[in-house]
């Protein structure tokens, strides 16, 4: 009973799984129909062709496999299936199962700008401007997507760029958006991206990692979304005489990415060798969006903005700007290429938009606001003890005014929350009289106690 059952698992991994040649790594989509082999082994007929020819070539007579003697023992030394199931890429649908997942994915189950925002609202607080123009960007990108240009007109994908300091919500914004859309969502380092040849993930791994992400559904990755962070980390070296293999180099190998093209990429692994099957993906439908805090580009802004700076009466002081805290909304293309960002790249970016520094109200805001804002989650942490968790006024005053200073965006905040709420998760749940505790400001500042409230009283 129990063979059959393994039986009936195995053809049903073969119909949904494609195979792959074992010589070349090619799934059988690509290298063609395939020679079947015992245990599991597949050769193309590329590769058979090759292997005749090589015999042939040395004068070599045709080996007759039946004149080996235990070749039952041979075999046992082949793998069985040499492929890890991380590795294995889906069969592409039949045109019948394509067109019900069409009509499953319509223009009726996409959100409107107006929603998006709406939905964005309740996770992220304030960056009004970039919600807008994200939700906007991803609305057009799937209608484009869904509708996949009806008509002779051909629509541009609108990949994107968002400029922003550091803690103030890039990642979590796209994560959020990715969430709510259900749609599949890679995020990945630009960091690590090295020039092809060099220790490091080729630009290709961005495309594994979404193919993962998708469950090795190629069609499916090939509507997600790719969040490719740090993009400033790629800025062309400035006064180097070595080779710049993680800068300029890898902003050309992202060029065709970016704008579309059909990628052949390693499953289930960052890197193309001998021993990892290979797949396609077309990236025409992938939307990207590129994110990083670039450093140091303010003053590059600040120069551009005060070169008619002079002496006299009505001319531009030289820091006129210096305590503009969203000067970052005035850069121009010309300042990202003086950043050190190269114009085929800035080019295949069209929507660049920024987020605004987080100030004291904003910080205000995360601690109260958002669904899952980590005050909530606190007193949910205390609630299941049965104890009442609450902040007056002036602990949101204090822990925003650290937050500031710190000088690290909202990430500050679970670092001053989990430092002062130490000893009360320790405490607390040593005595089951106590039913309240209230959060003050000069507890945070580390210069009172917090109250505390007994049951019953």
């Amino acid at each position: 009973m129990s063979d059959t059952i393994d039986k009936d698992n195995k053809e049903k991994d073969d119909d949904e799984y494609e195979k792959y040649c074992y010589l070349c790594r090619r799934p059988e989509s690509i290298a063609g129909k395939l020679v079947s082999l015992p245990n599991n082994i597949h050769i193309c007929s590329d590769c058979m062709q090759k292997t005749f020819d090589s015999l042939n070539g040395k004068n070599m007579q045709f080996l007759d496999l039946g004149s080996i003697p235990n070749l039952n023992n041979l075999y046992q030394f082949m793998p069985q299936d040499d492929i890890p199931e991380s590795q294995k890429v889906k069969k592409k649908k039949a045109k019948k199962e394509e067109k019900e997942k069409t009509e499953e994915l319509s223009l009726k189950n996409i959100p409107a700008p107006h929603k998006i925002k709406a939905m964005l609202d309740e996770y992220v607080v304030g960056q009004d401007y970039a919600k807008k123009v994200i939700s906007v960007a991803v609305y057009n990108h799937y209608k484009r997507v869904l509708t996949d240009t009806m008509d002779d007109i051909e629509i541009e994908k609108s990949n994107m760029l968002m400029i922003g300091p550091t803690g103030c919500g890039k990642t979590y914004l796209v994560k959020t958006i990715a969430k709510l859309l259900n749609v599949p969502l890679a995020i990945t380092d630009a960091t690590s991206l090295t020039e092809a040849g060099y220790i490091g993930d080729d630009v290709e791994s961005i495309l594994s990692k979404l193919l993962a992400v998708a469950g090795n559904d190629v069609e499916e990755a090939e509507r997600g979304i790719v969040f490719i962070d740090e993009i400033d980390k790629l800025a062309k070296k400035k006064e180097t005489h070595s080779r710049d293999v993680s800068g300029e180099a890898v902003q050309q190998g992202l060029l065709k990415i970016l704008e579309g093209a059909d990628v052949e990429i390693p499953v289930g692994s960052g890197s193309k060798n001998a021993m990892t099957p290979l797949t396609t993906i077309n990236t025409r439908n992938i939307l990207f969006i590129c994110g990083g805090a670039f450093p140091d580009l303010e003053e590059i802004i600040k120069q551009r903005l005060t070169k008619q700076s002079s002496i006299g009466f009505g001319a531009d002081l030289y820091d006129k700007f210096d305590d503009n805290p969203n000067i970052l909304k005035e850069v121009t293309n010309d300042d990202l290429r003086d950043f050190g960002m190269i114009p085929e790249f800035i080019g295949r970016l069209p929507v660049v938009f920024t987020l605004d520094s987080l100030d004291k109200d904003m910080y205000i805001k995360i601690l109260k606001e958002p669904k899952n804002a980590i005050l909530k989650q606190y007193k949910k942490l205390l609630a299941l003890d049965e104890v009442d968790l609450e902040f007056d006024d002036s602990a949101y005053e204090a822990i925003a005014e650290q937050a500031m200073k710190k000088k690290t965006g909202a990430r500050a905040l679970r670092a001053i929350i989990e430092k002062f709420m130490l000893d009360i998760m320790y405490q607390i749940p040593r005595d089951d009289n106590i039913g309240r505790v209230i959060i003050t400001g000069d507890y945070v500042r580390g210069t009172g106690a917090p109250i505390i409230e007994m049951r019953g009283v």
